[in-house]
């Protein structure tokens, strides 16, 4: 019996992402496209924003207050962290052997590019060049949770969250009143995620309509070895690097992006992993993590695990001493690797968080920083890729602290993965 065709939200997407293209090509140049595309999008990347924060709030309150050990707690965080960096690390070195093997930026004819302007990250990254880890440390502890939630400061939130979930634990029957409150709330609020999706392929219409209309395709042929070798790298880390430790956990990788071909399609269209990080939860969850784990896991990952981000800033800033005819040593390239290490956590959640760490990185190892200026033009569409590979680590992760935690729950993956094959 031939399937019945569904017009699915990843095939509406797909739509939206396409008359983007066409839209922004056919009309290449003209401010118009900009004018009256770029409300939608920015209103569809507020509503979703609009959602994030009591969504993490109230899931992780419940996990925590439904774990109520401390101990599990800390031993959690440390494991997070342990892998967080582990995975990072092994990111960082695949996008160096990625620049070094494949040189995308020697031959390069630099009268041939356009520089783009970089004076609104330079600002940042002068704020930032003295952020250390004790400050990072310090921040992790709101003065003001209020404040922190309307900055989108993700690990001030999160501290605030398992203390609040510790005291409702802690309270016994008295905070069961608050902990259905926060229940209710995490209902909900999931229920305006559904809603707000199905406006995502007008958003990712407008978004990429307006990109596409500001740089042109033809000015993506210059960096055509680089887009080429960021893409294909990116897709070399998720199926070899991810795949590897999900095949090592005892998990299908495939599996895992035909869960997630919906947020991952979306995350990729707009450039955001913020769009998707309440899907993601909710899905992880029915994947077989545990609640607590999942509430815990994917919102620090936003600030400790931005795999992606790391393997760009590795490539890009090796395509850079390329294209200026630098040899980098051994011992500079591995000054490199622990800068980055280094920065890319101490500044999580800066906007151009991927341009700002470059911009403080670069000058330790003697590239110079105006050659960010050149790629500056096809940032959009390499962010485009290293936000999914962000996103699918840090759906990974979930998996490997379940199952770390011996608490993965290998049944309800399997009826979850068999339902979403029916509705394909």
């Amino acid at each position: 019996m031939k399937k019945k065709f569904k017009f699915t939200l990843a095939y509406q997407i797909l739509v939206g992402l396409v008359l983007g293209i066409i839209v922004g090509a056919i009309f290449f140049g003209n401010p118009a496209v900009e004018t009256y595309l770029q409300p939608i999008g920015t209103i569809f990347i507020n509503m979703i924003k609009m959602i994030v924060v009591p969504i993490i709030i109230s899931t992780l309150i419940l996990g925590v207050a439904g774990t109520g050990d401390i101990k599990q707690l800390g031993k959690l965080g440390g494991k997070t962290l342990i892998y967080f960096e582990v995975v990072t690390t092994i990111a960082i070195i695949v996008g160096l052997l990625a620049a070094n093997v494949f040189k995308p930026g020697e031959g390069i004819d630099m009268s041939t590019l356009s520089k783009g302007n970089i004076d609104q990250y330079v600002q940042t990254t002068e704020q930032v060049q003295d952020h250390g880890f004790m400050d990072v440390i310090v921040g992790i502890v709101p003065s003001n949770i209020v404040q922190s939630m309307a900055s989108g400061d993700m690990l001030a939130i999160i501290f605030f969250s398992v203390l609040f979930g510790l005291g409702i634990a802690a309270i016994g029957d008295r905070g069961k009143p608050v902990l259905a409150f926060f229940q209710g709330t995490a209902d909900a609020m999931f229920w305006v995620t559904n809603f707000i999706m199905k406006f995502a392929p007008f958003g990712v219409f407008a978004l990429i309509g307006v990109t596409v209309s500001k740089f042109g395709l033809e000015s993506l042929l210059p960096l055509g070895k680089l887009m080429i070798l960021v893409y294909a790298t990116m897709i070399f880390f998720i199926l070899v690097v991810l795949g590897g430790i999900a095949k090592l956990v005892g998990v299908n990788i495939f599996h895992l992006l035909k869960v997630l071909k919906d947020e991952l399609l979306l995350a990729y269209s707009t450039s955001s992993s913020e769009t998707v990080l309440p899907k993601v939860m909710e899905k992880m969850e029915k994947f077989g993590s545990p609640k607590d784990i999942v509430s815990f896991v994917v919102p620090t990952g936003y600030s400790f695990n931005l795999d992606g981000s790391t393997l760009y800033q590795a490539i890009a800033a090796i395509f850079i001493a390329q294209m200026y005819g630098i040899d980098l040593s051994i011992m500079q390239q591995v000054t490199l690797v622990l800068v980055l290490m280094v920065t890319s956590k101490g500044i999580a959640g800066v906007p151009g968080v991927s341009f700002v760490v470059l911009l403080a990185t670069l000058g330790t190892v003697g590239i110079p920083l105006e050659g960010l200026a050149f790629i500056a033009g096809i940032d959009r569409l390499l962010d485009m890729a290293r936000t999914v590979v962000n996103v699918v680590g840090n759906a990974l992760a979930t998996v490997v602290m379940a199952k770390w935690e011996g608490r993965f729950d290998k049944e309800k993956e399997e009826k979850y993965v068999a339902s979403m094959e029916e509705l394909a």
